[in-house]
């Protein structure tokens, strides 16, 4: 049975690209690294458990790209460049098959921004993934959840709501038409993180985060670190086609594993936002940010629509 540096050698080596700002990468007690003079380093981990996070017949490839996705959505929400990456590994039992995949879909996704695996750590146990990311930024550019103020639109990246629809549907709770399940499942399993949307707001967006427990969740967080509230309406909202009919705002709007950027603006910089996110994807304004706070859902009556408690939260 292979130990854990002949599965560090086989199946991650590759993982670690020469890059002149890694010093010494995987293979001693820590890696060294040097960041580009006049920036500040940004550092995000998440970690993924089987149960709690993915579903037991997750596919290997695919928890290894979300297990990076999830990090790198976080560089994306702080304006970030990604450079390099710490992975630990838990695994119930040495499977070549499987680390193979996994290692795969986490090679695809760091190659395709250019991450570097300089360290990490394998251990036997329950099923679970811990990826720290580290990126850079220039120094007091960094996008942060404080700043939003009244009278500033909000906005939102792609779509809401459509990887929480898959996992309503692989808990038996609800049927989706076979496209919608299509592309549902390939969102909740394969998350796109909008880095180069991040680096675009730098300088435009006066708060931002990524979407990660449920839209108003995520906007609340930005509200509470600036002090302020939002008002949202229902019908901005890039929900997929019919959606609400299947299952409510509840479930789109607190479901998370959106995994988009949800920001705030100046109206006086709408225009140069445009033009300096053309090339990132959709944009929608979905509201504004008022002095009162609190995050409030109207509908297209200006009708209240209930969304308090909602978004994921491990301990409640």
């Amino acid at each position: 049975m292979p130990g854990e540096f002949e599965l560090i050698a086989r199946h991650f080596a590759r993982l670690t690209p020469p890059r002149p700002d890694v010093s010494l990468a995987a293979g001693d007690d820590a890696a060294l690294l040097r960041p580009a003079p006049g920036h500040e380093l940004v550092a995000a981990v998440d970690t993924l458990v089987e149960g709690v996070h993915f579903f037991a017949d997750c596919a290997p490839a695919a928890l290894g790209h979300k297990a990076l996705a999830v990090n790198l959505s976080d560089l994306a929400a702080m304006g970030a460049q990604p450079a390099w990456a710490l992975l630990a590994l838990t695994v119930p039992r040495v499977d070549d098959t499987w680390l193979a995949q996994f290692a795969r879909g986490f090679a695809e996704l760091a190659q395709a921004f250019g991450v570097a695996l300089v360290g990490g750590d394998t251990c036997r146990g329950p099923l679970a993934v811990s990826v720290t990311a580290l990126g850079q930024v220039p120094q007091g550019r960094a996008l942060r959840r404080a700043g939003a103020r009244p009278g500033d639109a909000v906005y939102v990246s792609g779509q809401i709501g459509v990887a929480a629809l898959a996992v309503q549907a692989r808990r038996g709770m609800l049927a989706l038409p076979a496209a919608l399940a299509e592309e549902a499942g390939r969102r909740l399993d394969y998350p796109q993180p909008r880095l180069e949307l991040g680096q675009a707001l730098r300088d435009l967006a006066t708060a931002a985060i990524d979407v990660s427990d449920g839209l108003l969740a995520d906007l609340g967080h930005i509200c509470a670190a600036s002090g302020v509230g939002a008002r949202l309406e229902l019908q901005r909202l890039p929900l997929p086609a019919g959606a609400l009919a299947l299952a409510g705002p509840q479930v789109l709007l607190g479901g998370g594993d959106d995994y988009e950027l949800c920001f705030t603006v100046s109206p006086a910089q709408e225009a140069a936002l445009m033009r300096a996110a053309a090339g990132c994807g959709p944009l929608t304004r979905i509201g504004r940010i008022e002095a009162a706070p609190g995050v409030r859902l109207v509908d297209g009556e200006g009708r209240a629509v209930p969304c308090e408690g909602l978004g994921h939260d491990h301990f409640r």
